[in-house]
C-alpha cells in the first residue's frame, strides 16, 4: 500500500503541469513527503527513505517495461496476454539483478501511462492470422491501390480455428523456451572452452619452465664437469689427487649414460688399469 501511494504521489508531483518541470530535487522530495504523509498519516518514512524506495521501484519498473517490450515484440496471433506476461517474467528474470520475478504490478498500473515507462515496441510487424494488421509501405486510400479495376479480387486467408490457435501458441512458447535454453547452453560451452584453453596454456607454460630449468641445470653440470676434468693435480697431496681422480671417474660415468660410446668405455678401462 505504501509503494502504491508513493507512486501516486510521485506521479502527481513530478508531472504537475505548473511546477513539475521547474521544481528542484530537494523541493520535489519535500513535497512528495508531505503528500505521502497526507495519504498515510501514521507512516514513519522520511524523505530520504522515500527517495531510496523510489529509486528501487523505478529500477524494477524500468526493467519490467523493457521485459514487456521484448515480450510484445514476440507476440503473434493465437497467443493470449497471459503468455505474453509469462515471457515478460522470463525476460525480467534473465536480466539479472537478483530478483527473478516482477511483483509490483499495482505500482505498474499507476505509472504505466507515464512517459518514462511508456512501452515502445521495436520488433517485427505484428500479424493476425498470417495477415499484416497494417502495411506502412502502402496507402490506405483506394486510389493508390496497385490493383486495376479488372483484376480479380483475391480472397483473404481463412482464420485459423481455436485448436490451431492453441497449438500455435504452445509451439511458439516451446520455441522461445528452446532458444532460451540453447543460448544458455552456448554460453556455458564458450565458458568451458575458454577455461580449457586457459588450463592448456598454464600446462604449456609449466612445461616450458621445466625444460628451461633442466637446460640450465645440465649447463651448470657441464661447466662443473669441465672444471673437474681440467683440474691440475700435480702440486696436490696424494689424498687430494685421489679425491679428484674419483670425481673425474664420476664425471665419466655420467657421460657414459649420456653418450655410451666405445671411446668412453676404453678410456675408463684404461684409467682403471
Amino acid at each position: 500500500m505504501e509503494d502504491v501511494s508513493l507512486c501516486e504521489v510521485w506521479l502527481q508531483v513530478c508531472h504537475c503541469p505548473l511546477s513539475g518541470n521547474e521544481m528542484k530535487f530537494f523541493h520535489m522530495w519535500k513535497k512528495i513527503h508531505a503528500e505521502f504523509c497526507e495519504k498515510i498519516p501514521d507512516s514513519t518514512r522520511t524523505e530520504m527513505a522515500l527517495s531510496s524506495r523510489w529509486k528501487l521501484l523505478n529500477k524494477e519498473m524500468a526493467k519490467w517495461r523493457d521485459a514487456l517490450a521484448k515480450a510484445m515484440n514476440l507476440y503473434r496471433s493465437g497467443e493470449n496476454r497471459t503468455n505474453e506476461l509469462i515471457q515478460a517474467q522470463m525476460w525480467f528474470g534473465a536480466t539479472g539483478g537478483g530478483k527473478k520475478k516482477f511483483t509490483h504490478h499495482e505500482c505498474w498500473e499507476v505509472v504505466k501511462h507515464c512517459k518514462r515507462f511508456t512501452i515502445i515496441p521495436t520488433g517485427p510487424e505484428v500479424v493476425l492470422n498470417e495477415t499484416p494488421l497494417r502495411d506502412s509501405t502502402t496507402s490506405d486510400s483506394p486510389l493508390d491501390s496497385p490493383m486495376s479495376e479488372d483484376s480479380p479480387i483475391q480472397k483473404e486467408p481463412r482464420p485459423i480455428g481455436r485448436k490451431a490457435a492453441k497449438a500455435k501458441k504452445a509451439g511458439n512458447s516451446s520455441n522461445f523456451n528452446s532458444k532460451f535454453l540453447e543460448e544458455i547452453a552456448r554460453q556455458n560451452s564458450v565458458r568451458l572452452e575458454m577455461e580449457q584453453k586457459r588450463q592448456d596454456m598454464e600446462v604449456a607454460i609449466q612445461a616450458e619452465h621445466s625444460r628451461e630449468k633442466e637446460y640450465l641445470r645440465k649447463k651448470d653440470q657441464q661447466n662443473t664437469d669441465r672444471e673437474t676434468m681440467a683440474m691440475d693435480t700435480s702440486h696436490m697431496s696424494p689424498e687430494t689427487k685421489q679425491y679428484w681422480k674419483l670425481e673425474r671417474r664420476d664425471v665419466m660415468r655420467r657421460r657414459l649414460f649420456q653418450d655410451d660410446g666405445p671411446s668412453n668405455t676404453d678410456w675408463l678401462n684404461d684409467q682403471n688399469h
